[in-house]
């Protein structure tokens, strides 16, 4: 084999060291707020950047023309300083590793791709990568963003009930001297908890919603997060595929460069930002370093399932695991779709009927005494 993942690690450390780089930078999957070379960037970079390649364009002239073509001053500055650095003796994986919006998988995929002379295949399945990862983002966004408007107004609208419409029946009741029923007793017991620390929760909300930005560089904020999301029915189960999805392209493109598959679970490892499968990689990296096969040291873990198992298996008899990793990216992927529509579809009904129960318990309760009044003075 033409490289050897170990000296790459070893450079890579030596490196860091001199720049005084913390490497949990690098290990950052998703770029928010208007980061230079978010992924949708990366996804056009990676694909121009493999054609230009393939059509004998040399690298530097590939990264010129490239920066010329982003229409943000970071990103063109990026690439121009990449550029510079590949002119003054760098290599591409050399040139992006000091710049924190590439990730390590970035810089080792690119370094393989130099090692092994298919810079320009690596640059396409790079490519690829972010492309799907971009389309599964979207389709997460797009099954959760009309659910999201809904419950959200049906929140206001329960709200706006208790905070006014309530109040207003309650006055009546006062007036008339009514009995009130247990249901509207604790319905008036909401509404004046609203009333008086409305603004309280509102702010307490304010506060979690903007702590997470302060705390998700934290370890037990992430791991808390992951097991919560995965408790969640049905989306906790689309995540994982979602992430399954990744981890499976991500195999894909690592065996085509020929990299062990120890080396491969390694560098996924790093890549993937998801705790339930990090660790579940992490002891299927060490079960494989004490003999076990790959197929035998996933069927450990429930995260992945029988069916991946058995097919990984088949893959170590017949020497396909490019092949058959390829073919479980694209089925999860077609479950990912499946399952976006799926959720949907199936939550905006859902959120609907609690709606129209929460409104319905309170105009019950709030007409009871009204029912009740009528008919004594009737």
């Amino acid at each position: 084999m033409a490289f050897q993942l170990e000296d790459i690690q070893a450079t890579k450390t030596v490196s860091e060291t001199s720049e005084n780089k913390s490497p949990s930078i690098l290990k950052k999957e998703i770029n928010w707020f208007n980061k230079p070379f978010a992924n949708k960037i990366k996804e056009d970079f990676y694909t121009e950047l493999s054609v230009l390649l393939n059509a004998g364009v040399n690298l530097k002239n590939s990264l010129e023309l490239l920066g010329k073509s982003q229409k943000k001053k970071r990103n063109k500055e990026t690439l121009i300083a990449i550029a510079n650095d590949i002119v003054s003796g760098k290599s591409l994986s050399e040139a992006i590793e000091k710049h924190k919006s590439f990730t390590e998988y970035e810089y080792y995929s690119l370094k393989i791709g130099e090692e092994t002379g298919t810079l320009a295949r690596v640059s396409e399945q790079l490519g690829h990568f972010f492309a799907r990862k971009n389309e599964q983002r979207r389709n997460l966004v797009g099954a959760l963003t009309y659910p999201a408007i809904i419950l959200s107004t049906a929140v206001l609208v329960v709200v706006f009930m208790l905070q006014f419409v309530v109040p207003m029946f309650q006055d009546i009741f006062k007036q008339q001297q009514v009995e009130l029923p247990s249901i509207t007793k604790f319905i008036i017991s909401v509404s004046e908890f609203v009333k008086h620390y409305g603004w309280f929760i509102l702010l307490m909300l304010l506060g979690l919603f903007l702590s997470r930005f302060l705390l998700k560089k934290k370890q037990w904020f992430k791991q808390t997060k992951d097991s919560l999301m995965m408790r969640i029915p049905f989306i906790g189960d689309f995540i994982k595929t979602v992430y399954l999805s990744q981890f499976t392209q991500a195999v894909t493109l690592l065996t085509a460069s020929k990299v062990p598959m120890v080396n491969s679970i390694q560098l996924v490892k790093q890549m993937i930002d998801f705790y339930p499968l990090k660790t579940a990689l992490e002891t299927v990296e060490q079960s494989i370093l004490t003999g076990n096969s790959l197929s035998s040291s996933l069927s450990q873990h429930k995260l992945f399932s029988d069916k991946m198992v058995a097919m990984v298996k088949v893959a170590e008899e017949t020497n396909q695991t490019e092949f058959i990793f390829d073919r479980l990216n694209s089925q999860y992927n077609i479950q990912v779709q499946q399952r976006s529509k799926l959720l949907s579809t199936v939550m905006e009904p859902f959120i609907i009927v609690i709606v129209g129960i929460l409104v319905g318990v309170i105009l019950i309760a709030m007409y009871l005494p009204m029912f009740k009044l009528s008919s004594v003075l009737g």
